[in-house]
Formats: structure tokens, sequence, C-alpha cells
């Protein structure tokens, strides 16, 4: 799956994502011409290049659509074929409660699909090179909590903390079905943990020595109780969260990223747009003839350096408390280099309007939309000032979403202040046509707040006027929902998902969800760049727009089936599960085999 790369558990991907980068980034230098076996048309009102009687995200549209038929093949309809699936794909037994929870997910209609929870593992995969007591040891260093005894979980917390009382109100609707824990929680915005790249390889070798396929009469069925542990007098542990130093958050992140890989070497201070460094161009190299087609790639600033200095999170964050060191820490989202456990964000729990528009009427029917790209939020992303705001990734959208920006760019060189142009040759787009005829009268986008120290904002008052809002259920009467990162990933990806509007999603972060959504059929992908914005505006816009409404219903449908309160239930039940054993002194005998057992 096009998400499934994931940084823990998969080093040898790794090195074969940035071999296909540096063969995808020479084949592009030396490539002086189309291949010479498929013939360019000329089919769209600005004259997009594409193989005859296609183009491009036709192509991606029919990948996606095999792969979802490959994973849909996957589903076990029974405890034992999801057993046996489990093993294969893991190496080890299920963990105790297995049968329990399937009974549960069962119960709940839900799709059970191993790839679904590969997320789990690919965050928790690590935490077995760490002893168990140790692990214990480090819970206790994170003043805010959830903690399970007996069947009943608690919030400890050092203050009142945002997410905590959603959070806690998840994990109370399973505490019946769950064994004793302590689950340290991120209760800021930003992520926290960057682990060197070498110690989490170190960890994941170990992690790999341990998977063993125990003999069924050998296997241990019951976690250990903490309430004697809790009594303990342990050593504090330091995780020494810190701050950044002269090199920002850039330089505390990319230790994070593989030995070698582009990040390691790259100090990007600022994009100078007239001029842009050369890894301003990777995304063309890595594209699918300039669209998004491999988004865990797009989204990785290990293998885009330039990302540093195209995203907030990179340039200046709001909060930054970070610790290089590996502790259980759950979150609701983090940067491929990140080590937190990923939970759905508790703004998916919650019955917010404000984020999803409420939990039903998400829109009417695609004919009656209006035929325009809507957005409004808040200038997040960081803390901007006159020498750095040009770089955040809200500013940028909303000037290339502007047709006097456009135009003006248009005039000057294809470049702004905070944005460059695509080359009109990289999407086929005719020279005679501008960029801003495609723009006019067809978005709806704007900033309710600059969120500067001045009221004014002097150094943004020239390119921006803020509007007032829009609330979420009137946003669904347009038919484009782009959705954009703010201080890290966007609370209301969810309510888009579930809306009848088509959902183009930008993002730099992962979330709990990305194993079981399919980039082209249940939403469509953005890069960061946003170059290619304008293609997929002329592809929707002009022509297709059967295609637009396919996606919408078809994500509408499945997140219908796989992101409900029940799912984000049925994965938290079964990460929990594996978390336990994690930290459980006979974690290497604990697990379930019943199934396996002579009668």
């Amino acid at each position: 799956m096009h998400n499934l790369i994931a940084r823990f558990a998969s080093r040898p991907i790794y090195a074969i994502a940035l071999s296909v980068f540096t063969i995808l980034g020479l084949f592009y230098l030396w490539r002086d011409s189309p291949d010479p076996q498929i013939t360019l048309v000329k089919t769209g009102p600005l004259g997009d290049a594409s193989p005859r009687g296609s183009h491009p995200i036709d192509a991606l549209i029919e990948t996606a659509e095999a792969e979802l038929e490959g994973l849909l093949a996957n589903e076990s309809g029974d405890l034992a074929s999801a057993a046996n699936r489990y093993r294969s794909r893991h190496g080890r037994h299920p963990p105790p409660g297995f049968a329990e929870w399937f009974k549960f997910a069962k119960s709940k209609n839900a799709l059970i699909i191993e790839e679904f929870f590969d997320q789990i593992y690919h965050d928790l995969s690590p935490y077995w090179a760490i002893e168990p007591k140790e692990l214990r040891r480090q819970t206790r260093s994170v003043p805010t909590r959830i903690v399970l005894r007996d069947k009943v979980a608690k919030i400890v917390t050092d203050e009142q903390r945002p997410w905590m009382d959603i959070w806690h109100s998840l994990v109370e609707t399973l505490q019946d079905r769950l064994p004793d824990l302590d689950m340290p929680i991120n209760v800021m915005d930003e992520t926290r943990l960057v682990v060197p790249w070498e110690t989490i390889n170190e960890y994941m070798d170990k992690e790999r020595s341990s998977k063993a396929i125990l003999d069924a009469k050998d296997v241990v069925s019951e976690y250990m109780s903490l309430s004697k542990w809790d009594k303990e007098t342990l050593e504090p542990f330091d995780p020494e969260f810190g701050v950044p130093g002269e090199g920002g958050y850039w330089s505390m992140a990319r230790v994070g990223c593989p030995e070698g890989s582009p990040a390691r070497n790259s100090d990007i201070a600022r994009i100078n747009f007239t001029t842009p460094p050369w890894e301003f161009e990777n995304f063309n190299r890595i594209s699918y003839h300039g669209y998004v087609s491999n988004f865990t790639l797009a989204k990785d600033a290990c293998v885009r350096p330039e990302l540093q200095a195209l995203h907030g999170t990179f340039i200046a964050p709001v909060s930054v408390s970070t610790s290089h060191k590996l502790l259980p820490l759950f979150g609701g989202s983090k940067l491929p280099m990140n080590n937190e456990i990923l939970l759905p964000p508790a703004m998916y729990w919650a019955d917010n309007d404000f984020y999803s528009g409420g939990e039903k009427n998400h829109g009417g029917a695609w004919e009656k939309k209006y035929d325009k790209i809507v957005w409004r939020g808040a200038a997040t992303g960081g803390h901007t000032h006159e020498d750095n705001w040009f770089g955040f990734q809200r500013h940028r959208f909303l000037s290339m979403m502007n047709t006097t920006s456009v135009q003006k760019a248009e005039e000057d060189g294809y470049h702004g202040a905070n944005f460059k142009l695509p080359n009109y040759k990289d999407y086929g787009f005719s020279p005679n046509v501008s960029l801003t005829q495609l723009l006019d009268g067809r978005t709806e986008t704007g900033f309710m707040h600059l969120f500067c120290s001045d009221p004014h904002c002097p150094y943004m008052d020239t390119y921006y006027e803020t509007m007032p809002g829009i609330p979420m259920k009137t946003m669904y009467n347009y038919k484009y929902m782009p959705d954009l990162d703010g201080n890290s990933f966007s609370g209301r990806y969810r309510g888009f998902l579930l809306s009848t509007s088509l959902p183009i999603k930008s993002t730099i972060y992962n979330e709990w969800h990305d194993t079981r959504l399919i980039p082209w059929v249940h939403f469509v992908p953005m890069d960061i760049t946003y170059l290619d914005v304008y293609g997929l505006m002329d592809y929707f816009l002009n022509g297709h727009d059967d295609v637009a409404r396919k996606i919408a219903l078809a994500g509408k449908s499945w997140g219908e089936k796989v992101l409900r309160r029940e799912d984000m239930q049925i994965y938290v039940y079964r990460l929990l599960l594996e978390y336990a054993r994690v930290c459980d002194d006979r974690r290497e005998f604990l697990g379930y085999a019943d199934d396996l057992k002579v009668q």
C-alpha cells in the first residue's frame, strides 16, 4: 500500500525508497523527451498533456482501485483465519485477549483486515528492545497519563489539559476488557520524540531477534497485575526533553532520518522562490507526471529535505519539547521521523461540530454543491514573523489560490513572494492560457485570523485580508475541500472524509488511519509544495466532475465502514493489548494460542 512504508519496521524498504528516489532523479535529469511509445494529446481547456485517451490521474486511480481490491481480499472472516494471518504477518502469536478482541470487532460489524493495524506494529516494535521494567519506570516520568488498574481507567495529570478527558473517555469505554497499564500522553500539538535512526535501527534488530512462534503449551495467556509494582520505589527517569539550538527544530528532527538520507546533510534556512534550490524540484522527480503517486514518500522530510523550509513545523513551531530517548508516549499524530505511539486524535473521538460539522448530515447531493474549492481557517503552523512567514504552508496555499497574487506571479517570472508556479510544460498547460483564468470564480479561500503579534500584521497586510469564518456544515455545500496542516495535523480531516465533498489532502504528518485509506480512491492527495494544485483543478473542474464525485462518495462510504467511533475503539483495544504485552515481564511467553491447542 502507498501508506505502508513506515520508518520503524522497514529499514530495507527505506533503503529501497532512497534508491528509487536516486534512480528517479537520474531518470528525470536524463530525460529529454516523453516516452516515444506514448502519444501526448491536449485534452483540457489548459491543454493538459496526457497519454492518448487518458490522463495521469486516470492511471493513478486505476492503480489505487486495484490496490483496494487486493486489500479487501485479505479480510479475515473468522477467528482462526485472523490468528493465522496475524502470525504470518508479525512472526508472533497474537496477544492475550485476541479472541475477545475479535469477537468485539465482529459485534461492531467491522472490516477485520490485518493491514489496518500495521501502524500499531510500526509504533511498538522498537519497545521490544527495552526491558519491561524499564518501560514501566519511564512511564512515571510523564506527568500526563491514563492509568488503568483493576478495570478502572483514571487520569493522572499535573494540571487541566485539553485532550486528556476525551482520550480518557475513549479508554473508559474499553476498561472492562483491558489489563493493567500506564499510558503517558503527549498533550502538545507538536510531537515530542525523535530517537536517532541508528538507535532505532539497533532496537529493530533486537525486536526481530525476539520473534518466535512458541508451542501452544508454552504460551501464557494472563497479563501481570501492576498493583504490586505501584508500591515499588524506582529511580526517576529523565526523558531530557529539550528545546532546539541554533539549527532550530530541523536539527533535532533530522537525526531520526536514515544515515545517508538527503535530510542528514541538508540545511536550507529559507527558500528564495525567485531562484529556489535544486531540492525544490524533488517533487517532480518522485511524482507521476506531476501528481502524488506515493503519499508516504511525498510527505517524508527525510527523503525531501526541502520541506524544512516549506512547513511551519520545521521553520518555527509554536512549542517544542523534544527527547532523543525512546520512552512510551501516546499522541494523535507524528512526523515520519518521530517515535510516538499513535492514537485516534482526540478531536476525532469528540463530538465537536467545529471539527466535524456534526456526526451526521455531512453535505447534500453532489450536483447541488458549488463547483468551487473552499478553505477557511487561521494562519496557524508556527510563529510567523517578517523573515519567515513566506515558508508557511497555509500562507503559501492561500497565495496560490489568490487570482491577484497568481496574475502578478505570471507577469513576474512565475514566482510570488512565497510560492513558485509550476512550469506549464510539467502539466501540459498551454502557455497562452493563464492560471488566473483557471482560478477565476473557482475559489472561496481565506484566513479568519493572521495570528500576528500586531493585530494588523504589517508585513502581511499587502498579501492577505481576513475574512469571516464559514461553519463546517456550510463548507459541505462546496465540492472541493483542501485539508492543510496547521500547528500539526488537521483535526477536520475525518469530517471531510465522511462528507459528500471531495477531500484534497496535503500533510507531512502520519495518523492512525493511514493504513486503511488509499489515495486516489478515498481522497485526492496533494503535495506540500502545491505545485500540483492547478493540475488537480484543471482535471476535476474541467471535464472530470464525475470522477470527483466518485472519489468523494467512495471516501464517504469507506469512512462509514472504517473510520467510525467503533473503529477507533477496535483500534485502541488492539493497540493496548499489544502495548500491555510489551510492558509485561513475561512478554516473550504471552500470547493467544487456543486455536492451536489439540482438543
